[in-house]
C-alpha cells in the first residue's frame, strides 16, 4: 500500500529541478507538501526549503472586532517561524507592492508592526475608497497572502537559509481565471530568477487544469522543458500513486473519463463522481457551442432531459470530498446509464 510518505521519497529522488503536479482536490497534496518537508529536514531538524501551502494561509487569521462592532477589523499574523523574515518586507515594502499591482487590487493595505524585530508584523489592515479597516473578500485574501510569500520567495534572508527548494501547494483557490493566468506567469517568473541560476528545486502541485496547463504549456515550450517534470497523483483503494505525464498530452476529459471507468468497472460509483461526470457533460456541451449541460443528454440521448438535469445537478452538488458518500441504488443505475450512453456517443479511450 502506497502512502503520502512513498509518495514524497519518490518526489525527493526524482533529479528534474522543477515538478508540476496534477491532482484532484483531496487527493493529498498538501499532505503530500508537509511529509517532503519532514524528510527533507537538515539534521538539525530545520527545513530545507521553503513552502507555501494550507498551513501557509493559516498562518493569516481575521480578528472582526466583534465587541467593537467591526471598528478595528484587521488581518492577523499568527507568530511563526517566519517572523524574523518579515523585517526584509517592512523596510521595502514595495516588494509585496510589485507582486500585488498585477492583480489590480481595489484596496491599499498598511502593517501593525511588532516593536521586536524578531516578531515584525502583527497584522494587516486594509482601506478602500477612504474606508479604513475593512474586510476584502476571501478571493482578495488569497491573492494578498500569496503575493506576501511570493516577496518572502524575494528576501535573500529566508530563502538563503532554506535554499532547497520551493514547494508551492495549490496557489489558486477562489480566483478567476485572469487571476489564475498572473498566477501561472508569477510562478514561471519565480523559476526564471531561481532555476536559471541556482541549483534550487520547484514544485508545483494544483487541483486546477487552467493552471496545470499554463504553466506545462510554457514550461515544455522553453529552455527550461528537458528540466521540467509533469506528474499525475491519484488515489484509487485509499492507495496513492504519482505517475509520469511527460509522454502523453494531458487531456482533462479523458483522464475524467479513465476515472469515471475504474468506479463503473469496479463497482464503487460514490457521491463525488456525479462531480466528475458532471463536468464531462459540461465539456462536452461547451465544445458543441452551448453551456451547461443539457446540450450533451441531448446529444448522448437520454430520456427526459430536464429531469436528468436536475438530478445530475441536485448530485452533484452534494458533498464532494473523497470519501464514501450514500448512494441508492437508483442514483447509481442513473450514474452508470449515462456514463455508458456518453461511451457509445463519444468512444473516448479509457484505458
Amino acid at each position: 500500500m502506497r502512502t503520502v510518505l512513498d509518495v514524497a521519497q519518490q518526489l525527493k529522488l526524482s533529479k528534474e529541478p522543477i515538478i508540476l503536479i496534477y491532482a484532484f482536490n483531496s487527493t493529498g497534496k498538501t499532505q503530500l507538501s508537509v511529509e517532503y518537508k519532514n524528510i527533507t529536514k537538515k539534521e538539525n531538524g530545520d527545513h530545507s526549503g521553503v513552502y507555501f501551502n494550507a498551513y501557509s494561509e493559516d498562518l493569516f487569521r481575521w480578528d472582526n472586532d466583534e465587541w467593537n462592532k467591526n471598528e478595528n477589523l484587521r488581518l492577523e499574523i499568527i507568530e511563526s517561524s517566519l517572523n524574523p523574515y518579515f523585517s526584509a518586507i517592512i523596510e521595502n515594502p514595495v516588494l509585496l507592492e510589485e507582486k500585488l499591482a498585477r492583480y489590480l487590487p481595489k484596496y491599499t493595505f498598511s502593517f501593525d508592526i511588532n516593536p521586536n524585530p524578531e516578531t515584525g508584523i502583527d497584522a494587516i489592515r486594509f482601506s478602500r475608497n477612504g474606508i479604513n479597516n475593512i474586510k476584502i473578500s476571501r478571493g482578495e485574501e488569497r491573492i494578498f497572502v500569496w503575493c506576501f510569500f511570493l516577496a518572502l520567495f524575494d528576501t535573500d534572508a529566508w530563502t538563503d537559509e532554506q535554499d532547497s527548494h520551493f514547494f508551492i501547494d495549490d496557489p489558486v483557490s477562489s480566483m478567476d481565471d485572469h487571476n489564475v493566468y498572473i498566477t501561472a506567469d508569477s510562478i514561471i517568473k519565480l523559476v526564471e530568477s531561481k532555476i536559471a541560476k541556482t541549483e534550487k528545486r520547484i514544485i508545483v502541485t494544483t487541483h486546477h487544469i487552467g493552471l496545470f496547463s499554463i504553466l506545462s504549456d510554457r514550461l515544455m515550450n522553453s529552455t527550461f522543458r528537458n528540466l521540467t517534470k509533469r506528474n499525475i497523483l491519484s488515489i484509487h483503494n485509499d492507495e496513492l500513486t504519482l505517475k509520469n505525464h511527460d509522454k502523453d498530452v494531458f487531456l482533462y476529459h479523458l483522464y475524467l473519463m479513465q476515472v469515471l471507468n475504474e468506479c463503473v468497472t469496479e463497482k464503487k460509483v460514490m457521491g463525488y463522481h456525479f462531480i466528475m461526470l458532471r463536468q464531462i457533460l459540461e465539456i462536452i456541451s461547451s465544445f458543441l457551442g452551448t453551456p451547461g449541460i443539457k446540450t450533451a443528454l441531448t446529444e448522448i440521448k437520454v430520456g427526459d432531459v430536464a429531469m436528468v438535469a436536475n438530478q445530475i445537478n441536485s448530485l452533484s452538488h452534494k458533498d464532494g470530498r473523497l470519501q464514501s458518500a450514500e448512494l441508492n441504488p437508483l442514483d447509481i443505475e442513473l450514474f452508470d446509464d449515462i456514463y455508458n450512453k456518453i461511451k457509445i456517443q463519444y468512444p473516448f479511450i479509457t484505458h
